[in-house]
C-alpha cells in the first residue's frame, strides 16, 4: 500500500500569503516585546540613577568625640565653647587660626544643639550638674564631611589631585577624617531626621517631616471632598438624571475638565478660596480643596463606569421585590460598584500627590520650617519640597532631592497597591 501525499486545499499563492501573514504577526510580536523591554529598561535606569543619587540621604555621618571634665568646666555649660574646645583637642595639629577654622568646619550645623541638649540634661550622660563627668557623644558631621565619607574620599593621597577636587575639604581635613575613620570614630547610621525634621536652610537639618505631614493632610481633604461629591454626582447622572440637553452638556464638560491643565485649577483656587473667601494661604485646607477640584472629574468618570458595569438584572430584581428606586440604587447597585469607585478615587489621589503647579499658585511653595499640626497651618507638599531643594545651590541638597523623589515614588507605589488590593478584595465576577 503506497502513501499518497496530502495535498493542501490552498493554492500556492494562498500558502505564500499565509506564510507572509505569519511572518508579519511574528514581527509585530517581537516589536511589541521589544517595546515593553525598552520601556522597562528605561524605567529601571531611571530608578537606579535616582536610588544611586538619593540613597545616601537616608543615612548621615556622625563623628565620635570624647568630652572631658576639664573642657566642661571651662565651657561653663556653653555648648558653643565646649564644641570648639573639643574639636581643637581631638584633632592633631589644630593649633593655628587657619587650622582651627578647618577643624570647626567638620561639625554639622546641629552639632551644637545636640551637645547643648546633653548639657541641659535632656539626654542621659551619667553626669550631674556641678560635678561634670567625661562622656562620649556622636555628633553630626557637616555636609562636606558627609559627602566625602559616603564617596570614599577620606583616604585619598595628596597626589590624587583629580579625586581630591571632588570635595571642598582640604588635605588637612581629609587626613583628620582618615585618622578618625581608622580609629572607628566615624559611622553612618540611619538618618531618621530626614523623615521627621522640617525644612531648613542647612542641609544637615533639612528633612521631609513637614512635607510628608502636609501631603497627608492635603490628600485626606482631597479624598474626602472629591470621593463623596464625585460619587453622588455620578449616581445622580447615571441613575436619576433625565437624558436631555442639560445632562448632555454636563457630561461633555466633565469629560473636558478631566483634561484641563492642573495650573488652571490652581488659578481657580487662588481666585475663589484665597481672594474671595480669604482662607489661610499656604494651608493644607486650600491645597486639599484645589486638588479635589482637579480630581473630581476623574472620580466622576470612574464612578459612572463602575455603575454601568453592574448588570441591569440587579436593579430589576430589587425593583421587582418592592424596593424603591433609591433603595435599589443605594442598597444594591452602589455597593457592587464601590470597588471600582474606590479604585478610581485612589488613582486620582495618586495623580494629585505628584501635582506641583496648583500648589504653587496658592502659596504652598513658601519655606516652612515647622511641620504642620492642623490643616490650617502653613504647609508644604512632597513635590513642592522636591522643587525647592532642586533649586538650592548647596551640593548636599542634590542628594536630598533624589531622596525626596524616592519617598514620593514609594507613596505612589503604596497608593496604586492599595487600589489593586481593593479591586481584588471587593471585585465581583458576573
Amino acid at each position: 500500500m503506497t502513501n499518497t501525499p496530502i495535498r493542501s486545499p490552498l493554492s500556492a499563492s494562498a500558502v505564500a500569503g499565509l506564510k507572509k501573514r505569519y511572518r508579519s504577526e511574528s514581527l509585530y510580536r517581537r516589536l511589541g516585546l521589544g517595546a515593553i523591554c525598552a520601556s522597562l529598561g528605561f524605567l529601571a535606569f531611571l530608578l537606579a540613577s535616582i536610588l544611586q543619587q538619593g540613597g545616601g540621604a537616608f543615612f548621615k555621618t556622625e563623628i565620635r568625640f570624647d568630652i572631658t571634665a576639664e573642657a566642661q568646666m571651662d565651657a561653663e555649660g556653653d555648648a558653643f565653647i565646649l564644641l570648639r574646645t573639643t574639636l581643637r583637642n581631638s584633632l592633631q595639629g589644630a593649633n593655628t587660626r587657619a587650622a582651627r577654622r578647618q577643624a570647626y568646619a567638620l561639625a554639622g550645623a546641629d552639632a551644637e544643639e545636640q551637645l547643648q541638649a546633653i548639657l541641659n540634661g535632656t539626654q542621659s550622660t551619667g553626669a550631674t550638674p556641678g560635678d561634670p563627668m567625661p562622656f562620649s557623644i556622636w555628633l553630626s558631621a557637616s555636609d562636606e564631611v558627609d559627602f566625602a565619607v559616603k564617596s570614599g574620599l577620606v583616604n585619598l593621597m595628596e597626589t590624587d589631585a583629580q579625586n581630591i577636587g571632588q570635595t571642598r575639604l582640604t588635605t588637612t581635613q581629609l587626613n583628620w577624617l582618615a585618622k578618625l575613620e581608622s580609629d572607628g570614630e566615624i559611622r553612618t547610621p540611619f538618618n531618621l531626621g530626614f523623615l521627621t525634621n522640617g525644612d531648613s536652610r542647612d542641609a544637615e537639618r533639612a528633612g521631609l517631616g513637614g512635607a510628608i505631614m502636609g501631603s497627608l493632610f492635603t490628600l485626606m481633604l482631597c479624598f474626602v471632598t472629591s470621593f463623596f461629591v464625585g460619587v453622588m454626582a455620578a449616581v445622580y447622572l447615571e441613575e436619576f438624571a433625565p437624558k436631555n440637553l442639560f445632562t448632555a452638556f454636563l457630561e461633555v464638560n466633565i469629560n473636558n475638565l478631566a483634561s484641563v491643565p492642573s495650573i488652571i485649577f490652581g488659578l481657580l483656587g487662588l481666585a475663589i478660596f484665597l481672594n474671595m473667601f480669604g482662607m489661610p494661604r499656604s494651608s493644607s485646607l486650600v491645597g486639599g480643596m484645589v486638588l479635589a477640584l482637579m480630581t473630581l472629574p476623574t472620580v466622576i468618570i470612574a464612578s459612572r463606569v463602575s455603575l454601568q458595569s453592574v448588570p441591569p438584572s440587579i436593579r430589576e430584581a430589587a425593583l421587582a421585590l418592592g424596593a424603591t428606586r433609591i433603595q435599589a440604587v443605594f442598597h444594591h447597585v452602589v455597593p457592587l460598584a464601590l470597588p471600582g469607585m474606590l479604585t478610581g478615587a485612589i488613582l486620582g489621589m495618586a495623580r494629585a500627590l505628584g501635582e506641583t503647579a496648583p500648589l504653587l499658585m496658592i502659596g504652598m511653595v513658601a519655606f516652612i520650617a515647622d511641620p504642620p499640626s492642623s490643616v490650617l497651618d502653613p504647609a508644604a507638599a512632597l513635590p513642592v519640597q522636591v522643587f525647592l531643594w532642586s533649586d538650592s545651590p548647596e551640593r548636599a541638597f542634590a542628594e536630598k532631592t533624589s531622596g525626596a523623589i524616592l519617598v514620593l515614588i514609594l507613596f505612589l507605589i503604596l497608593m496604586n497597591g492599595a487600589a489593586i488590593m481593593l479591586r481584588k478584595k471587593f471585585e465581583k465576577k458576573w
